[in-house]
């Protein structure tokens, strides 16, 4: 067996070029195809570890889904708002251990706005119940104050004290509340969720931005300036949605059926993680089609390698003639022309891993920033170990076919080859 192998490694040697591109192929191939996997598998953690600790997530009646989409990733808008007697109700019934308010609806240059209660800073948890960090400043406290998101912060380049301006609705270019800018007093470090996408002020100050607002747009003649907002009652009407954490986990499925159940106004009430993973099969589709294409890849550069190897046996006729003449029987050769395609898609696998750390290292950061993805930097798991052995046995059989074909090779046609 060594000596086949060592037949096999020599062989392949003296065509280093030939196998070398193949080499190349077989391991972009195979870097794509974990690529694949390591993105889809940290992407969907990501996803799911967005907000953690929350038992439910309250919003006015409509789909499971869509409030998700707006309460947790702020993306999309809500159907409707909830009453905030309703919302006070919610929070101060026995079974509430806290509740966080949360108010959509504006925007920063494409940023989300989210009006929330201070408590937010000390109660928001996602991945492993981490808490949000501060990179520099502290949590609102006054009605024109904000709180920037890592990302905010570093794709605008905003510092402490600095000045920015809320624009009404979600649309990047919408109506300014030009006349009450705000001073950034915060800059919390980054999670890798929507939260650092976010600019965060307190429920005053959205009741402070429309008050001279009514249907979306401003009252014609009449402008309040800032530094009179405080004589008028701040306090909010309606809130977009609640986050809701229990004293008693127990109790989830009881206190989800009492706000289904709310006859003040129609709400709705879901467990976090059963809507994302309802969420995650919305987008499952995507996920397996890019994963069919990147094996489709992985095939198409196996099917190269069985190709060259084929093409490769005319000229070496004569070496396995005289390998035959020496003493090697037909199942030597075989065993040799399998061995060689297999260790060329071994290297090639390994190498793809390889690239794939390397490019794993490099690539998080930009990840991390443009959407919000942790590429964590790990050592291979079971699925990609599953999917590098699947690889090479699919290098295996593709190998099987040139070493059929030599085994085929009589002795005589080696040693008086056709012209």
């Amino acid at each position: 067996m060594k000596a086949v192998l060592r037949l096999a490694a020599l062989s392949a040697w003296s065509r280093r070029l030939t196998l070398g591109l193949t080499l190349v192929a077989i391991a972009l191939a195979v870097t794509l195809l974990l690529a694949v996997e390591r993105i889809r598998t940290d992407a969907r953690q990501s996803f799911t570890q967005s907000v953690s600790g929350v038992d439910l997530v309250v919003g006015a009646r409509t789909g499971g889904v869509q409030l998700m989409l707006y309460a947790v990733f702020h993306a999309g808008a809500a159907s409707n708002n909830i009453g905030w007697e309703s919302y006070r109700a919610l929070a101060s019934h026995p079974a509430v251990d806290w509740a966080l308010p949360l108010s959509l609806g504006d925007s920063h240059r494409g940023f989300a706005v989210l009006g929330t209660s201070a408590d937010y800073f000390s109660r928001f948890r996602f991945g492993d119940r981490e808490a949000l960090r501060w990179r520099e400043g502290k949590a609102f406290a006054g009605v024109f104050e904000a709180v920037l998101g890592s990302e905010v912060a570093q794709g605008l380049g905003y510092r402490l004290d600095d000045k920015v301006t809320l624009s009404h609705g979600l649309v990047e270019h919408g109506p300014e509340h030009g006349d009450k800018p705000f001073r950034v007093v915060g800059i919390l470090a980054a999670t890798g969720t929507p939260v650092d996408r976010t600019v965060l002020v307190s429920l005053e100050s959205i009741s402070a931005l429309h008050l001279d607002w009514i249907g979306g747009a401003p009252l014609p003649g009449v402008a309040i300036p800032a530094e009179f907002v405080a004589k008028f009652d701040l306090r909010p009407k309606e809130i977009t949605a609640a986050l809701v954490g229990l004293k008693q986990r127990s109790d989830v499925f009881r206190m989800q059926r009492f706000i289904n159940q709310y006859r003040g106004e129609p709400l709705l009430a879901v467990l976090p993680g059963v809507a994302l993973d309802e969420l995650w099969q919305a987008v499952a589709m995507v996920e397996r089609t890019l994963l069919a294409i990147s094996a489709l890849v992985v095939l198409i550069g196996l099917a190269g390698l069985a190709a060259t190897l084929l093409a490769g046996l005319n000229e070496r006729r004569r070496e396995l003639a005289i390998l035959r003449a020496l003493g090697a029987g037909p199942g030597r050769i075989f065993l040799m022309l399998t061995v060689e395609g297999v260790l060329v898609t071994t290297a090639g696998a390994l190498l793809g891993l390889g690239l794939l750390t390397v490019g794993s290292g490099l690539a998080a950061p930009w990840l991390l920033e443009r959407f919000g993805v942790v590429l964590a930097t790990r050592l291979p798991g079971s699925q990609e170990l599953a999917l590098l052995g699947g690889v090479i046995a699919t290098g295996l059989l593709a190998s099987l076919v040139p070493g059929w074909r030599a085994w085929r090779m009589s002795l005589a046609d080696g040693l008086t080859p056709r012209n």
